[in-house]
């Protein structure tokens, strides 16, 4: 089965730190969520580590450096070098770097992750539209206390003409007490008064992938990440398996209505994912079936029915779901009702 027509998350019979070499994994979300590690993370990776698989972060949010990002993974209890994490901010400074002059100036409206990155390439970051000779703006993810003020520092400098960039566009960040706006809210702003495109490093773009196998030389990797839109379609657009684990934005709802980029090859509740294999979806008179669930597309909505047989994980209930609902809607996103057959989940 191709990834352009997956219709059904895959199996693996080999526990998945054994079948991948690195997992790419993302941090908001997947491994912590504000200041705290999301349960199971910290020994699940731990295991895979000591089983034999290599670990690399990979995340969108540009604010903090690689060693700020270690450092904090350090503290929840996972041993991180610098050298281990990729950011969407080194991503974009490569992709400036290769279209300025070294030693341009750059302006950047982020944090200090976008000026280390800035530096590391040879750019030189600034603070201010009005600088001479100004070579490109960027904006990254700067926190929750950025200064609106810097939003229209960044409009004067691109209705003058100066190319402008961006770390990501991810809408939303999670964090401790949920949901908040991402980068790309703040992106959005900067392009009504602009009038503007930017170019895009972080995932799911080429740019980002680029970095991440430039950085950690994977020739097997996973990508595990719980955002259909960065994450998978990452993985999509750079032809690797990926695993989705239930810890951040995506919902079981999205899960079974995404399109055919956003249908992962695995699906788990969790890190502890990793340290196993991962069911096959059998298919048979009509309905799809995984572990003690059956799912079949009937008329207008999905129905999920217990077998008898094995036992009644929600994960496998959730898999057979979305073979269901993605061999019902082909290259399309299932557009019929989901919440009954869910409900029957608890999920």
């Amino acid at each position: 089965m191709t990834r352009q027509s997956r219709t059904s998350p895959a199996g693996s019979e080999r526990s998945l730190h054994q079948a991948y070499d690195t997992a790419l994994l993302d941090l908001d979300g997947v491994v912590y969520a504000g200041g705290h590690a999301i349960a199971h993370a910290v020994e699940s990776l731990a295991a895979a580590r000591a089983g034999g698989m290599h670990l690399a972060y990979v995340t969108n949010n540009a604010l903090r450096t690689p060693e700020a990002v270690a450092e904090h993974l350090g503290e929840l209890g996972i041993p991180t070098e610098a050298g281990e994490v990729i950011t969407s901010a080194q991503a974009v400074a490569r992709l400036i770097a290769e279209q300025v002059e070294p030693g341009s100036k750059v302006l950047v409206v982020g944090g200090e992750g976008l000026r280390v990155a800035l530096r590391e390439r040879g750019l030189v970051p600034v603070e201010s539209a009005d600088e001479e000779g100004l070579a490109a703006v960027v904006q990254g993810y700067g926190g929750p206390d950025l200064a609106w003020g810097r939003f229209a520092e960044a409009a004067y400098a691109i209705n003058r003409g100066v190319p402008w960039y961006a770390s990501n566009t991810d809408l939303t960040i999670p964090g401790a007490r949920g949901i908040a706006p991402g980068n790309g809210a703040a992106v959005e702003v900067v392009r009504i008064a602009t009038g503007a495109d930017p170019q895009v490093a972080g995932k799911p773009l080429p740019p980002m992938h680029r970095e991440t196998v430039l950085r950690t030389g994977a020739e097997r990797p996973l990508v595990v990440g719980d955002r259909l839109d960065t994450d998978i379609e990452g993985a999509f657009n750079g032809d690797v398996d990926s695993l989705l684990v239930m810890t951040g934005v995506t919902d079981a709802e999205q899960l079974l209505r995404a399109e055919p980029r956003h249908r992962p090859t695995y699906v788990d509740r969790d890190l502890r994912g990793l340290l196993t294999g991962q069911p096959e979806v059998a298919q048979g008179q009509g309905a799809r079936r995984c572990g003690g669930w059956s799912a079949a597309h009937a008329g207008t909505h999905l129905e999920l029915t217990r077998t008898g047989e094995g036992e009644a994980d929600p994960v496998d209930g959730l898999r057979a779901l979305c073979a269901a609902a993605w061999s019902a809607a082909g290259d399309g996103s299932y557009g019929h009702d989901v919440e009954k057959a869910l409900a029957a989940l608890g999920w």
